[in-house]
């Protein structure tokens, strides 16, 4: 059993299985949100009442909207933190921001680990999490008995803010794809080929994918129950476009991209899933 304790500030759709999950591994968990929660969605998670019960962990995760919020916790919760805690950040954040973060944190010797994830509520569940971790070598070896916990494959990327790079990169490569396999498979059933047959046909080959199987159903159901919004899609494409600028280059299929899902969540579809773009296609 592991003994550091770990608060879980952010308990949404991602931030409830992760708590859950190491509950189960026999972890040390509280839990915290930022606005109240029906009981039966925190139902065996215990609860902190305040954000400075819930900065007294060894592990401080946090687990929410984008970086605004990131950003707001953290500065509620910096004035309780003391040496040799570590705060994480889970969450799909700007990268300048954790090098912010970071380095106030280091001058009072707290550690400070950006470890965003990739594989949605189900991946937290299982425990299968993609997770790209940025931060010291020795914060990382600190942290990471409990990102094993979540992940089955976590993969430190550099220092400070390299995960949140990682991360916004993994975006790029989701939307594209979602955008690729919403195309393909409206092509299908406008050229009179059912799509889950299509889905059938290529699995295993090299156009078959996780997005294939998993959102390409969703989008055959025309059922568009969110595992990631479409708003967050945006958020992080928008992450992508500002790290290109500032590494000089231009991706016109991310500029096009973004322009999709601005054009989804104007018709007021902004909460469904980023599979959603979809509808732009067929409707």
């Amino acid at each position: 059993m592991m003994t550091m304790s770990i608060s879980v500030l952010g308990l949404g759709m991602m931030g409830r299985p992760m708590a859950h999950r190491l509950l189960e591994a026999g972890c040390d968990v509280r839990g915290w949100n930022r606005s109240t929660l029906s009981p039966d969605l925190t139902e065996g998670i215990p609860l902190c009442a305040t954000v400075q019960e819930a900065a007294r962990a060894d592990v401080c995760l946090m687990m929410l909207l984008d970086s605004t919020a990131v950003d707001a916790v953290f500065e509620q919760m910096e004035p309780y933190l003391e040496a040799g805690q570590v705060v994480m950040d889970m969450s799909s954040s700007d990268p300048t921001h954790s090098t912010i973060h970071a380095q106030r944190l280091v001058a009072k010797g707290i550690g400070w680990i950006d470890a965003p994830v990739s594989g949605g509520p189900e991946g937290a569940a299982a425990g299968t999490l993609a997770i790209m971790a940025g931060g010291s070598t020795a914060d990382f070896a600190n942290v990471k008995p409990v990102l094993d916990i979540l992940g089955g494959n976590v993969v430190h990327v550099g220092q400070a803010g390299m995960g949140h790079v990682v991360k916004v990169i993994n975006q790029v490569i989701v939307g594209l794809t979602i955008e690729a396999v919403a195309e393909a498979l409206t092509l299908a059933e406008k050229s009179g080929v059912d799509p889950r047959l299509v889905q059938q046909a290529l699995k295993g080959g090299f156009a078959d994918s996780k997005i294939l199987q998993l959102h390409g159903t969703r989008m055959i159901k025309r059922r568009y129950e969110p595992g990631g919004k479409a708003t967050i899609q945006l958020k992080d494409l928008r992450l992508g476009r500002a790290l290109a600028e500032t590494a000089a280059i231009r991706l016109p299929h991310v500029e096009s991209l973004i322009t999709f899902y601005e054009k989804l969540i104007a018709q007021k579809d902004g909460e469904l899933d980023h599979s959603a773009i979809h509808k732009l296609l067929w409707t």
